[in-house]
Formats: structure tokens, sequence, C-alpha cells
């Protein structure tokens, strides 16, 4: 089979479309035939070394995917050969084949895509639980969400706004503004020409935001501290820009707020069943038609590595999406 092989630590530029042994398949796999697999920042990161997971060599980037059970392990429970899949593997989704386990795959809604659902599992599952679990996100709270035109930004922007939140959109360009606006915010910020801080507050009556959804740390997480709310959460989702911030302790104090790490892929291996009880909420939004992945491009699997250079370079608008089978 083919997949895009990574052989050391390096430039997503490097990696290279091989053809490959099939994964092994083991007692509680699935083995999956990938059309579609989502593209994520961590993808950036782990082919540089940079990610808390360091795969063993040779291996291929892609945490997530979509596809057709072809394949079940002896003691996989829950699926068929022929079950329609979205589900999330950490590495190995770039490749015509996966093997996932039974515990991370989720039987794709009807009349879902397969695009659809290669772009759902890590964004909006993060997403739900920093809002839901993490943050407690009331109705009639106001959530600033940073990096609003990504993935990730995109469902904070939707799942904020179902959940009865204000929601204010935080972006690099006019273009992903667009984006975050048509997915629900009600305001949006651009951080690269206006003053983060003092926009929030002349947004909240000088209050705040109640919640702050950050995944791009450095200066933007730094602002986002000088406008978080009396007993705000600020949500740690992750560190696109390059800089993990330092925490200033008094800022907790003088705001009695909470600086609130969010590790989904922890919380997913340490509760499954928690997990899925938030994928039946998820799934109920998305046939509400109250959530939809954004699929900003689409690249074949012989693109997947200038996907992978495109997001380190902020060049895509919402989700990215490899089609390994069209």
């Amino acid at each position: 089979m083919k997949a895009i092989v990574c052989h050391t630590f390096g430039p997503p530029a490097d990696l290279k479309l091989e053809e490959v042994a099939e994964p092994k398949l083991g007692a509680t796999g699935l083995r999956v035939e990938v059309h579609s697999a989502g593209l994520n920042f961590p993808d950036v990161l782990i082919v540089q070394g940079k990610y808390q997971v360091r795969p063993e060599f040779p291996f291929s980037p892609g945490a997530e995917v979509a596809g057709i059970v072809r394949e079940v392990g002896e003691r996989a429970t829950g699926f068929a050969v022929g079950d329609r899949v979205m589900a999330l593997c950490t590495t190995g989704g770039f490749a015509e084949e996966a093997v996932v386990h039974h515990g991370s795959a989720f039987k794709m809604a009807e009349g879902m895509g397969f695009d659809t659902a290669a772009a759902l599992p890590l964004t909006y599952g993060t997403t739900y639980h920093a809002l839901v679990d993490r943050a407690k996100l009331q109705p009639g709270e106001t959530l600033l969400v940073t990096g609003a035109g990504g993935g990730v930004g995109i469902a904070a922007v939707q799942l904020g706004k179902a959940l009865g939140a204000t929601v204010i959109a935080a972006a690099g360009s006019a273009e992903k503004l667009a984006a975050a606006a048509e997915a629900g915010a009600t305001h949006g910020i651009d951080y690269s020409t206006e003053n983060l801080a003092d926009r929030v507050k002349a947004l909240t009556n000088q209050a705040g935001a109640d919640v702050i959804y950050d995944a791009v740390g450095g200066d933007v997480f730094d602002a986002t501290l000088r406008c978080v709310a009396w007993e705000g959460r600020v949500l740690v989702i992750g560190f696109a820009s390059g800089r993990i911030p330092d925490i200033p302790a008094n800022r907790l104090l003088l705001k009695g707020c909470s600086a609130v790490g969010v590790y989904w892929g922890a919380f997913a291996a340490r509760d499954p069943a928690a997990n899925r009880r938030n994928f039946d909420q998820i799934f109920a939004l998305y046939a509400e038609g109250k959530i939809d992945p954004k699929i900003g491009r689409t690249y074949s699997l012989a693109d997947a590595a200038q996907s992978i250079v495109d997001l380190e370079n902020r060049q895509i608008v919402g989700k990215a999406v490899i089609r390994v089978r069209s």
C-alpha cells in the first residue's frame, strides 16, 4: 500500500510517498480502508519531533481517518466488516490503510461524507471536552476564541454558539474572520492590526470574556490574560505560534481566574465512556445542523506533505482533508 512516510524528524517537506507493508491488525484493532484523513496541527509537530508523542521510525503522520472497515480483530467489539467509520489513530492516517483501536472508532452518522467524518473527531472532540468538561461554559457567557479561522477555532465558534454563548472570534486576517462569522461568531477581532485585550474589553463593557479558548499561545495568550473576566477560565489548547507562554500567577490572583489545561487525548484514554458520551452529544448537534466542519482545502495523498507545510505556514482557513481515495 502507499503511505506518506517519515524516516527522521525534520521539515514536513522531507516527507515522501512510498510503498509500505500493510500495518499489523492486532486483537483489538480494526483495519480501515482509508478514504479521507484529517490534517491537524499535531501533524506539523510530530514530524519535527516537537510533539508529546514521539513515534518510532518509520511512521506515517495523520491522526484521524474516515473509511470502511475491512478486517476486525478477534477482541474488537462493536464493529463489522463494511462499517463506515471515523477513527483516531495518533499516527498512520496518511495511508491507504490504517489500523485503529476499536475504542477509538465511531460509526459515521447517516448521510455523512468521508471528508466531513475525517474532519470531525479531533477538533470537535477536543473542543467539546474543553468547553463543557473543563470550562463549564454556560448559556449567556462570553466566549473568546483565538485562532478562530482554523480547524479547532471554527469548531470552538460553532460549539460555543450551540451551547448558548456569545462568541468573539479573534484571528490574523479578514478571510479567517469571515469564516468565523459564517460559523456563528457575533464579533470579530483582527489581532494583526487591533489590540486584542482592548477590543475584548470594549465589546464586553469592560467585563472581559468569561471563557477564553486559546490554541495560539505566545503573545496572543499573554493578551488573553489581560481581558479575561472575573472568575474567568482560560483554556490552554495549544501553541500554534511556537512559543509556550509563561503564566504570571499575579494575573490569576487579581482576576480570580483559572488557567485550565486541555489534553483531550489523555482524557479520552483515561475515561473512554465519558468521551463516547461527549461524542453522542457531538453527533446530536451535527444531526441538528448546529455544527459542521468547514473544509477549507483538500489534498491528494501524494500532496499530503505539502498540506502539512501549508498548515505550518497558516495558509489554510478551516480544516484541510487528505483525500486518499477520491
